[in-house]
């Protein structure tokens, strides 16, 4: 079976890693050429187009940005259908719209070919050790066929639906996690206002109804006042505007959703977008004078 990756950005490239290390036989593809060089040097094969892509592999994953630059190596001119044979399938493990997952595998469709959407959650460190949590929108049996390659990368691999259940999933997924890292950053902040040592309020209420995974990663990081990303400011925008934008097309109110986009898009306008999305401690900051941690 041959495998292609398109986008091998902080996610992507050590996906592809450990799909080597499991000993997938995997060709990739990104714009980044030193991305794909080093890669290579991992002992994949290197491609120069979505295209290429398509003609060579017999599965095509892709792990991008957004909604545009998923349909644009898919969908567009030199992309993955220009050149794909009736039989592959394409999962995409991209953070995107559903309504776009629909849209593109509606095309494809066409073509003889079937897809999974089947965004992740974890992070960049999860990313790493293989850790990732997949959900997926898709076929059953197309599902059940290529669970264990998306389990090179990923402890928890669940489908929950047909095409587009996937990205319905991780944006619910978004959602819950751009609450709760505001939520935790409120409470510290009070906890420090108040005269008492955020670290102490961590260690103590984390074993218990407030504790989270959330919490457990981003409020060592609120607290020492280090935001390198490992989920940034700006993705953390992107996915909360498909799921407001998604939440208007169903009917589903999303007000807590909409005053955390507020606090993210003035983190953005603040020149904060490429640090972790754990820096909504700064917003706090910004407006009490006083930083959780050290800064």
């Amino acid at each position: 079976m041959k495998i292609g990756l398109i986008g091998l950005g902080i996610m992507g490239k050590p996906m592809a890693k450990n799909m080597l290390k499991a000993g997938y036989d995997l060709t990739v593809y990104d714009l980044n050429a030193a991305a794909v060089e080093e890669t290579v040097a991992a002992g994949a094969k290197g491609a120069k187009s979505p295209r290429e892509i398509g003609e060579m592999c017999d599965v095509i994953l892709t792990m991008l940005p957004n909604s545009p630059h998923v349909k644009a190596a898919v969908l567009g001119e030199g992309g993955v259908i220009e050149t794909v044979r009736a039989g592959t399938v394409l999962i995409d493990m991209s953070s995107i719209n559903p309504i776009a997952s629909q849209e593109i595998a509606a095309a494809l469709a066409e073509r003889g070919v079937k897809m999974l959407d089947a965004p992740v959650s974890g992070g960049e460190p999860k990313a790493i050790d293989g850790t990732l949590s997949f959900m997926v929108g898709g076929d059953q049996e197309v599902f059940d066929t290529y669970k264990p390659l998306l389990e090179t990368m990923g402890a928890s691999v669940v489908r929950c639906g047909e095409v587009g259940a996937g990205n319905t999933t991780k944006l619910a997924n978004q959602v819950v996690v751009a609450l709760n890292i505001a939520a935790v950053s409120e409470a510290l902040m009070l906890a420090k206002k108040a005269g008492v040592d955020p670290q102490l309020v961590f260690e103590a209420i984390r074993g218990g109804l407030a504790g989270s995974t959330v919490m457990d990663a981003k409020a060592p990081m609120m607290i020492s006042g280090s935001f390198k990303p490992g989920f940034k400011i700006d993705l953390h925008i992107k996915d909360l505007q498909n799921a407001i934008d998604t939440a208007h097309s169903v009917g589903a109110p999303l007000p807590m959703t909409a005053s955390v986009m507020e606090i993210l898009q003035n983190l953005h306008a603040d020149g904060c977008g490429q640090e972790d999305h754990s820096a909504m401690a700064r917003y706090y900051q910004k407006l009490t004078g006083t930083a959780i941690g050290r800064d």
